[in-house]
């Protein structure tokens, strides 16, 4: 038994998740991750997740089937009628259009899944490692969303309707650039050789180098002045 308080932590097995997860580690809670089985075209961030679990010493780490995400379809991470993009400009990242590689709804899923294993956990805290600076454009990692849906939490469990717990979302890379998380991550000691952020793999595994993810985590090592292990997004 442990006197640490508890903490989900949404792990996607990216480098942001595994910051978010370090984070709160370093805040002294026990780590409870939770990872998504979707149908989700990059699979491989599973593996990765798992092992970022074991490193940062987390408690458990539960991954949830939800293959619903990739019957819905709507995104190029869950359906294979729509190309993930290639090769795109930095600017044409920051026109506000929301991109292909969004899933419908995805962390709204995710959130109301980690927020069941919170109250029967009887954690208060949980954390996702969104951002709203070095990011694709997606509308449920904006600030306001996460608001709204720290207001929905306290309103939905028991535990909280009666006075028990009140039910905080962690977003603390909210605001950082991703050279900022890259650079927390490493203060921390967060070992990104694990992390994983490619959307289109090739058939041996490798990161593509050219997708939305691998552009951004490729930006964030040089402008944070290192050097990415996965040297293809870096």
């Amino acid at each position: 038994m442990t006197d640490m308080p508890r903490a989900v932590i949404l792990l996607s097995g990216g480098l942001d998740s595994a910051t978010a997860a370090a984070v709160a580690r370093a805040e002294g809670f026990e780590l409870h991750c939770m990872s998504f089985d979707y149908g989700q075209r990059h699979s491989r961030e599973l593996e990765s997740a798992a092992k970022v679990a074991k490193a940062l010493g987390a408690a458990r780490h539960l991954v949830i089937s939800a293959p619903g995400l990739g019957e819905i379809g709507g995104s190029a991470l869950t359906s294979d009628s729509i190309e993930v993009p290639k090769g795109r400009s930095e600017m044409e990242m920051e026109t506000g259009r929301i991109p292909p590689t969004y899933v419908p709804a995805r962390n709204t899923i995710f959130l109301s899944y980690a927020l069941a294993w919170a109250e029967t956990l009887g954690a208060a805290d949980i954390f996702i490692g969104v951002n709203a600076v070095d990011y694709s454009g997606y509308p449920d990692c904006r600030p306001e969303f996460i608001e709204a849906f720290g207001r929905l939490a306290n309103l939905a469990v028991a535990a909280a309707v009666e006075g028990r717990m009140s039910i905080k979302i962690h977003t603390p890379l909210i605001s950082l650039t991703k050279a900022g998380i890259i650079g927390l991550g490493a203060r921390l000691g967060v070992d990104y050789s694990l992390t994983w952020s490619c959307y289109s793999p090739d058939a041996g595994g490798v990161p593509c180098g050219r997708c939305d993810s691998c552009i951004l985590r490729a930006r964030g090592f040089r402008e944070a002045g290192s050097n990415d292990p996965l040297s293809r997004c870096g």
